[in-house]
């Protein structure tokens, strides 16, 4: 029987440690199939560190990054670069994740091409169309396209069945983070920055890149958590910095002078995985740390006013708490006072699965194709 061609296309270091599970299941089951690594690279170094973590060669390497591309230009970019691999290839299916601008495009060429697109973490709304930007509408416009949908929640089903979308063609999977900090959470927390921690203080993981969130709110936010460090002295918080110049410029403006706020490098995944272990608690306007905070038992503080994963907030590991400066200072002054205080059971409740994701993708896959 002739092995089913199954192409992969990611560009971003999210994308990457979400599928590089996806990948390793295929690659085990190379009876079956024929696995082909598409990587766009919307995110060069950190996206390398990745793949070098989970030996994932990629058969494909566009290198689209430019420094302060458009859109519009990452668009054409990876279109063209897909339309000729796709044309050489012809894969069985395509698999994208997410909500990102390499799945949207990678999906709108598979379709331009006839191919089946399968789309890894489907169905999450804000069903605001600016929120996150241009997350939501890479999404929703995948969805679109896409003929096998891997829902990593039943919440995420019901939002797929809003659309005129075939329930036979929905699978609820779990979600392939928690299979990968499976594998992550087991090699610990080596960075240096480990070294200057005392073992007698609350420790914050803070994230912050957003593209709405430049400006006005990332300064609201950095102000808040410098009156923080300020008023407690036993407080650290550990800031792997953005790559992102004006990310960089804000980070040191306000925060580089203080002692107890330490400005890293990105952390690799491993590290990043380990520190959010350590750490009491998260301040973040990341979409993926909503998913993989579960999975480690710790609370996230999201800047943002709406999130695509409302699993989190059922289960109370999540909080909104928007990018004001009083409510982002009351709101992390709460959560401190709740250090070393034992959390309910429901933190121990994951909703984005055990772990069996990848594994359930792949025999869907076996079965469809």
């Amino acid at each position: 029987m002739r092995k089913k061609k199954v192409m992969s296309i990611f560009g971003t270091r999210p994308e990457a440690i979400k599928m590089a599970p996806v990948v390793q299941e295929l690659e085990k089951n190379a009876d079956q199939f024929e696995s082909i690594v598409v990587v766009t690279a919307q995110h060069r170094e950190m996206l390398d560190q990745v793949l070098d973590i989970f030996k994932i060669t990629p058969d494909y390497d566009l290198d689209i990054m430019k420094q302060n591309q458009t859109l519009s230009e990452m668009t054409s970019r990876v279109l063209m670069a897909l339309d000729e691999i796709l044309s050489q290839e012809k894969p069985d299916i395509v698999l994208v994740h997410g909500d990102t601008t390499t799945s949207f495009v990678a999906s709108l060429a598979a379709f331009y091409h006839q191919i089946k697109i399968g789309h890894v973490e489907a169905g999450l709304r804000t069903w605001d169309k600016y929120a996150p930007y241009p997350e939501e509408m890479n999404r929703q416009m995948t969805d679109c396209l896409a003929d096998v949908y891997f829902a990593p929640t039943e919440l995420s089903r019901e939002n797929l069945l809003k659309s005129p979308i075939n329930p036979e063609k929905i699978f609820v999977t779990g979600n392939t983070v928690v299979d990968a900090i499976q594998q992550t959470t087991l090699l610990g927390f080596t960075h240096p920055v480990s070294q200057k921690l005392k073992k007698d203080t609350k420790k914050i993981l803070l994230t912050m890149h957003r593209r709405e969130n430049l400006g006005k709110p990332m300064e609201n936010v950095f102000f808040a958590v410098q009156e923080i460090v300020e008023k407690n002295n036993d407080v650290e918080v550990i800031y792997p910095v953005h790559p992102n110049p004006k990310v960089q410029e804000m980070a040191r403006k306000i925060l580089g002078h203080l002692s107890q706020v330490h400005l890293i490098e990105p952390l690799d995944v491993v590290d990043f995985h380990n520190c959010m272990a350590t750490v009491d608690f998260i301040i973040s306007d990341s979409g993926g740390v909503q998913e993989e905070a579960p999975s480690v038992g710790k609370k996230v503080l999201v800047l943002r006013d709406k999130t695509e994963r409302p699993e989190g907030l059922e289960t109370g590991v999540l909080k909104l708490i928007g990018t004001q400066k009083e409510k982002v200072y009351n709101e992390i002054d709460e959560l401190l006072a709740e250090v070393g205080v034992t959390h309910d059971d429901k933190l121990k409740n994951n909703p984005y699965g055990q772990g069996d994701a990848s594994q359930k993708i792949i025999e869907i896959l076996s079965e469809i194709l």
